[in-house]
C-alpha cells in the first residue's frame, strides 16, 4: 500500500474486537510516532500504553475529571467504562522543552504529527483505531494522573484493536475548495 493510499483509506474505527494486540505491533506503532518531524529534535512526545486492567488508570482519571467538573456519581462512574472500548489505549502527551528558542506551539505540532504517523501504521498493520480527545484530555486531573508537568498536556487517546468492520468510507471537500494559489504578489 502506498503512502497516498494509506492516507486516503485510513478511517477512524470506533468499534474494535476485544482481541489482544501483539506487543511487536504496538512497538511498531510507537516507533512510527518517534519519527515525526520536530524542531530542534526536542522529541516532546510521551506515550503511555494501557492494556488489560492498566486501562483503568485512564478510567479513574476520567472519573476524577468528571467529578471535578461537577458530574453526578452515575455519570462519573460511567466515564470509567469508556476504557473498555478497546483492548489497548495509547495515551499521547506533549512535554514541551524549557528553552526560549523553542516555540511551544511547534512542540504540540510535533506530537500531533506523531499521532498521525501512528494512525497510518495502525492502518498499514490492518488494525483499527480512533483518536479521542476533548476537554478531559486537557484537565489538570489528567496531568496529575499521568505525572505530566504543569506545561505538559495529554493530547489524545488512541483506542486500538482489531476492527469489527473494514468497509468504512469517508468523503472530503476537494482540496481546490480549500486552496488559494498565489503566483504573484503586488503590494
Amino acid at each position: 500500500m502506498s503512502i497516498s493510499e494509506s492516507i486516503r483509506n485510513r478511517r477512524s474505527v470506533g468499534k474494535v474486537k476485544p482481541d489482544p494486540i501483539a506487543r511487536e505491533q504496538i512497538e511498531q506503532i510507537l516507533e512510527a510516532g518517534i519519527w515525526a518531524p520536530n524542531h530542534r529534535l526536542t522529541e516532546p512526545w510521551k506515550f503511555f500504553v494501557l492494556e488489560g486492567d492498566g486501562r483503568y488508570k485512564l478510567g479513574d482519571a476520567l472519573v476524577n475529571v468528571a467529578r471535578a467538573e461537577g458530574a453526578d456519581e452515575e455519570k462519573a462512574a460511567s466515564a470509567r467504562n469508556k476504557v473498555e472500548r478497546a483492548p489497548v489505549i495509547i495515551a499521547v502527551a506533549v512535554e514541551p522543552v524549557d528553552n526560549s528558542k523553542v516555540i511551544e506551539l511547534e512542540e504540540y505540532g510535533a506530537v500531533f504529527a506523531a499521532i498521525q504517523n501512528m494512525l497510518l501504521v495502525i492502518h498499514e498493520l490492518g488494525l483499527g483505531a480512533v483518536w479521542r480527545s476533548g476537554e478531559p484530555c486537557y484537565h489538570a486531573e489528567m496531568n496529575k494522573a499521568f505525572g505530566l508537568s504543569e506545561k505538559g498536556k495529554m493530547l489524545g487517546f488512541i483506542y486500538l484493536g482489531v476492527p469489527e468492520r473494514t468497509d468504512l468510507t469517508s468523503k472530503r471537500t476537494p482540496f481546490a475548495e480549500k486552496t488559494e494559489w498565489i503566483s504573484e504578489y503586488n503590494q
